[in-house]
């Protein structure tokens, strides 16, 4: 039977790479390296130097494909979602059917982590469920943009006995801040809703291209700090094509138990 790795590449950094990550992408006859077109290149190209700098396998080859862009969310974010994930279903279901021999192995290299804020296992298990193509399923963990970015604020993710949450822009637009949680991590935030917290005094610490060379790390207080970070975020899109970002924003005072 194929089996097929789903290996966390950590947050930007190729050094991010886990021992059992080298293990496993050696392992691999087959590495899929996914394209997201011209403006994201740098994405494509820090899984090959991945595979450059840490494949030694002299069997295993590369196979890249293009990932189909996301329609403008409608009325239902989640069918357009769907949506999105059927179409890429449909391209990893060929990919490991004509690919990948009978008894071969094949790897996915995943940014960060398989199992935070990443729809490969999701989309996976819809090919799985179709029944076309059979295959036993293998995880490699990786660094996460919320443990580069602790890192580079040089921080602790939580205070004593506060718990925190790990939640999305579009949640905390719709939210607000947890009342549950003195500290909230956001990811995919393309919509800068760090602007609606009414918590002005609250603290954000804000990374992007975490891990990597370009790092831009920006904390302080949140009512001081929040056009700059739109300022900076802007101006970084401008000359990459891109942003990849992630924050956390701390209040004040810890919540009461």
């Amino acid at each position: 039977m194929r089996t097929i790795l789903v290996v966390g590449i950590g947050a930007g950094n190729p050094e991010h790479l886990t021992i059992q990550a080298v293990n496993a992408l050696n392992r691999a006859d087959v590495l899929f390296i996914p394209d997201k077109g011209a403006k994201k290149t740098e994405l494509a190209e820090l899984r090959r130097e991945i595979c450059d700098r840490f494949v030694t396998n002299p069997a295993s080859r590369r196979v890249e494909f293009d990932v189909p862009a996301r329609a403008e969310p409608t009325a239902s974010y989640r069918q357009t979602v769907d949506d999105w994930h059927a179409a890429i279903a449909g391209i990893y279901e060929r990919l490991i059917r004509d690919e990948i021999g009978e008894n071969g192995c094949g790897a996915f290299l995943i940014w960060g982590d398989p199992s935070l804020y990443d729809s490969a296992l999701r989309i996976l298990e819809r090919v799985s469920a179709r029944g076309e193509v059979a295959f036993e399923l293998e995880v490699v963990p990786g660094i996460t943009a919320i443990q580069a970015l602790a890192a580079g604020h040089r921080m602790a993710l939580n205070r004593i006995g506060d718990p925190f949450l790990v939640t999305t822009g579009r949640r905390l637009a719709e939210d607000g801040l947890p009342t549950n949680a003195g500290t909230t991590i956001v990811m995919l935030d393309g919509q800068l809703a760090f602007r609606s917290v009414t918590d002005k005094d609250a603290t954000i610490h804000w990374g992007a291209y975490l891990g990597t060379t370009d790092e831009i790390l920006v904390s302080g207080r949140l009512g001081d700090m929040e056009d700059e970070i739109v300022r900076v975020r802007e101006e970084a899109r401008a000359q990459k094509g891109w942003i990849m970002d992630t924050y956390l924003i701390r209040k004040a005072e810890t919540p009461s138990s």
